[in-house]
């Protein structure tokens, strides 16, 4: 048997004109085989080839610079991109911008899960996840820019009931990193702080006859490595590519307590809830928590309910979880979003999104950007860019409840916050409650046929969605309902008779 293990440059060298490629990397680094990136990267901007390509990701990765997506941003090199989040990549939202790529868009986790359900030869994803939001055909049907002409999901009925079918996809290549990789071929992802989707994209680019190439930090002999520890089996991996210098993430070197190998007590900092709104939000989302349930944060102000619990030391009362596939922990913040120290479990992210889609969760804390009068909210087209949902679809469509946070409006506000509530010194120049949101990610109608529970909170209201829209529930004190609410806002929320918020809150 010819070695398996080859330099960066021979896996760019094979990589064809007009591939498919499926990338299992999130934000951060994580799992992100950058030096095979940047031979890629490399060998187009010398040659020309290879160009033309479709890029596949369930999540965004780069570092806003020149890592990660941003390796492929070059016109000419990429054809399509269908991306979860594309934020880490402004050079690649330039390119959507400008129509000089075909960009699409869906939820990460149903890209997660198309890639498995098109390594096993099934007809595409079938799935209520996505319904009336920016990826249903009858809106967007995932589509970013003018340029992306191709319909990728189709609404289609069974027994009466409508879903999504999200097309399949034929990967011709996938490049995933690991920590070790034997002589076989077989790939550990023994000290990496989670395995992502790495699987399913093996799969799905073996099984279509195609390319399977992975980065480790080194290379060990066939039958060093315990069967328990392997992730993808050897009989998936083509080349083996060995970067003895490869770091786990972006903040550098290896840290065991992030794959779950060593307990630490040196628990990541957080100013998610140190002081002045951040904490209004936080305490006040924190409020919707209940003893025992199954939560979800996501990236942005909710986060600062995650450092709430971490702060009262509450963390055995709830099973927290992250889309990347931990349970437990003490959750990373800010670029490093996706890892935790002390996770209680690693799980491959396909099967967290099933557990996800399935209603597994009870409270899901997530940001907003934009929420409108049929209790929309909008997070993935803001101000011109594309930002993409992640995840946000996959587990807002599907929880039990619901919990937005967000600032009531943005820039330029100034607010006072002081005996025991909060005065605005001058109201944002951007509205966040408007008529209609600029592009669905979450649907209010959705969320009333499944009969969710949908919480908007802002550091001076509490919003509701009920059957006759959105309800104002809670003021803060030294706010006026109509000069620093409902005038402020493009539509006329409910009100009928609004609790005050909980002078906690603001301190005192």
């Amino acid at each position: 048997m010819h070695s398996k293990v080859q330099s960066p440059e021979a896996v760019a060298a094979a990589i064809k004109d007009g591939a498919v490629i499926a990338v299992a990397s999130s934000g951060g680094g994580l799992l992100e085989p950058d030096d095979i990136f940047a031979a890629i990267e490399a060998r187009f901007l010398t040659t020309g080839h290879p160009r033309d390509l479709t890029l596949v990701h369930a999540l965004g990765f780069g570092d806003r610079g020149r890592r990660g997506a941003n390796r492929f941003a070059h016109e000419g090199m990429v054809r399509r991109v269908i991306g979860g989040h594309w934020t880490w990549s402004k050079p690649m939202q330039d390119l959507a911008r400008a129509n000089k790529i075909e960009a699409y868009s869906l939820p990460g986790g149903v890209i997660s899960l198309l890639l498995r359900e098109s390594g096993a030869g099934r007809p595409g994803l079938i799935t209520r996840t996505g319904l009336d939001t920016f990826v249903d055909p009858r809106r967007q049907g995932g589509k970013v820019n003018a340029a992306a002409s191709e319909d990728i999901v189709e609404l289609i009925e069974i027994g009466g009931e409508t879903f999504l079918r999200y097309l399949p996809l034929k990967i011709d290549v996938a490049l995933l990193k690991g920590t070790y990789a034997d002589t076989l071929g077989n790939l550990s992802l023994r000290e990496e702080p989670a395995d992502l989707d790495t699987y399913a994209a093996a799969l799905a680019a073996h099984n279509n006859g195609g390319l399977v190439a992975v980065q480790v930090r080194a290379c060990v002999q066939s039958g060093s490595l315990t069967s328990r520890e392997v992730a993808v089996p050897g009989i998936f991996v083509d080349h083996i590519v060995v970067s003895p210098q490869q770091e786990q993430t972006y903040r550098g070197g290896y840290d065991p307590a992030l794959a779950g190998l060593l307990r630490t007590t040196a628990l990541p900092a957080s100013d998610e809830a140190s002081e002045g709104v951040k904490r209004v939000l936080a305490l006040r989302a924190a409020e919707e928590l209940r003893e025992g349930a199954t939560v979800n944060f996501g990236f942005g102000a909710s986060a600062g309910v995650a450092a709430i619990i971490s702060e009262r030391g509450t963390q055995s009362s709830y099973w927290t979880t992250i889309e990347q596939g931990i349970h437990g922990g003490a959750m990373l913040i800010g670029n490093l979003f996706g890892m935790a120290v002390n996770p209680l479990a690693i799980m491959a992210a396909t099967q967290q999104f099933d557990f996800y889609h399935g209603g597994g969760l009870d409270i899901a804390f997530l940001g907003m950007a934009e929420c409108d009068r049929h209790g929309n909210v909008n997070v993935s087209h803001l101000g011109g860019d594309f930002i993409g949902p992640g995840g946000f679809i996959d587990i807002t469509q599907n929880a039990r409840k619901v919990v937005f946070c967000g600032t009531f409006d943005t820039k330029g506000s100034r607010l006072a916050i002081r005996g025991g509530g909060i005065r605005v010194e001058a109201p944002g120049q951007v509205r966040k409650f408007v008529h209609d949101v600029g592009a669905v990610t979450f649907s209010g109608q959705q969320a009333l046929e499944r009969g969710q529970e949908v919480v908007y909170v802002t550091e001076r209201a509490v919003f509701q969605l009920g059957a006759n829209g959105v309800e104002l529930i809670e003021v803060a004190d030294g706010i006026d309902i109509r000069s620093d609410i409902l005038e402020r806002m493009d539509f006329a929320p409910v009100v009928r008779n609004p609790a005050r918020m909980n002078a906690e809150y603001f301190g005192t």
